[in-house]
């Protein structure tokens, strides 16, 4: 009997303490709302310039930059939605890019009516260029600044760069040369096996190189290919007879021909995977070992993994263990550290290549990429 009034003397304490431990725990949750809402928003730079003046040489990123601690963010800071234009919003050496603390966002024209916070209500469309999702055409010999630095990667977009086995295997395959010569230059004549007659006259010529392997599941993930140059089939048949156009290495027998690529994209707008994409880094182009800014790696994701053109991917480098004394303490794990930034410019089946925009250590073989955290 004594135990059941305690029961019911105890109860409504408990009932009150329950009570009083979810209010705290509701309040503690609507502290932090605000918290993480911040996390996800632009945050602008303490040093950030109020005005910056566009240059030769500058991108969308750095602009992006001077202001703004993500700049790989720009689309949303220059008020660009990538699912509703194509061409990024082109502005020109000499403009004034200036900045509204109010908003956040970046203007090209007038400065707001205080110099800094509010924009200005009496400038006209006229007088403010502003950043607007809607297409622009630009001629071809204008000096517009691109999104980020095309001359890192020109090379890469119009030439074979990874080649898979079933392809390698169909590919016409240079068998013979004019006056049996054993190395061929430009302006040779040359002579292919399996040179099919619908895929047009224009040729790229390279020698498979590198195997690239999975590290974690083993797996085959294509041959990386050393170009050569260009040619053109002058004659088709078996063989079918070409000219050289042009050579930038020896040319061997052996060697085999790829499409030339026409058309490729040369505008970038960076966006986080949708998903928990993460990677590793299998490859840095020109067989080193640790790479830093502006230098092109390859991730062992592609297509297939669901990688974009225009992903951006966080380097990680990975925590340090630190062994504690002892035998029942558990070692201590540390984070893995986020100390780059890379934006995919070329996805192939089951690789894709990236551009080191920023790090602040040596890039190496097997760092984490993964979205940005």
């Amino acid at each position: 009997m004594q135990n059941l009034n305690r029961c019911a003397n105890f109860a409504p304490h408990f009932i009150t303490f329950l009570g009083f431990s979810m209010r705290k725990i509701i309040s503690l949750i609507c502290l932090l709302m605000p918290l993480v809402a911040h996390s996800d928003e632009l945050q602008i730079r303490p040093d950030a310039p109020d005005r910056h003046v566009v240059v030769k040489g500058d991108t969308l990123w750095d602009i992006s930059a001077k202001f703004f601690k993500d700049p790989w963010k720009w689309p949303e800071i220059w008020a660009i939605n990538k699912q509703d234009i194509k061409d990024p919003h082109w502005i020109y050496p000499g403009n004034i890019v200036y900045l509204d603390r109010r908003t956040g966002t970046l203007s090209v024209g007038k400065p707001p009516a205080d110099g800094v916070n509010m924009p200005d209500s009496s400038t006209t469309a006229s007088d403010t260029v502003r950043l607007q999702p809607k297409a622009r055409v630009v001629a071809e010999n204008t000096e517009a600044i691109p999104s980020i630095p095309l001359g890192k990667i020109a090379a890469f977009l119009s030439r074979p760069l990874v080649i898979e086995s079933d392809e390698l295997e169909t590919a016409p395959t240079l068998v013979g040369t004019y006056e049996q010569r054993t190395l061929v230059s430009t302006n040779d004549v040359a002579y292919a096996q399996n040179m099919p007659t619908d895929k047009g006259a224009q040729w790229q010529i390279y020698r498979p190189s590198v195997t690239f392997i999975d590290p974690d599941t083993d797996e085959e993930l294509g041959r990386e290919v050393l170009y050569l140059g260009d040619a053109t089939v002058e004659k088709f048949g078996d063989p079918s007879t070409l000219h050289i156009d042009k050579a930038i290495l020896e040319i061997n027998k052996g060697d085999r021909f790829a499409q030339q690529i026409s058309e490729y994209s040369s505008n970038f707008q960076p966006h986080a995977p949708d998903t928990n994409l993460s990677a590793k880094v299998i490859s840095i182009y020109g067989g080193v070992h640790q790479a830093g800014q502006n230098a092109v790696i390859t991730l062992n994701k592609g297509l297939r993994d669901g990688v974009e053109v225009g992903h951006v991917f966080g380097l990680y480098q990975k925590g340090e263990v630190i062994k504690t004394k002892g035998w029942f303490t558990p070692n201590v794990v540390l984070p893995d550290m986020r100390y780059g930034l890379v934006l995919v410019f070329r996805v192939f089946n089951k690789v894709s290549y990236a551009l080191v925009m920023d790090t602040k250590l040596p890039v190496q073989i097997l760092d984490r990429a993964s979205k940005p955290e």
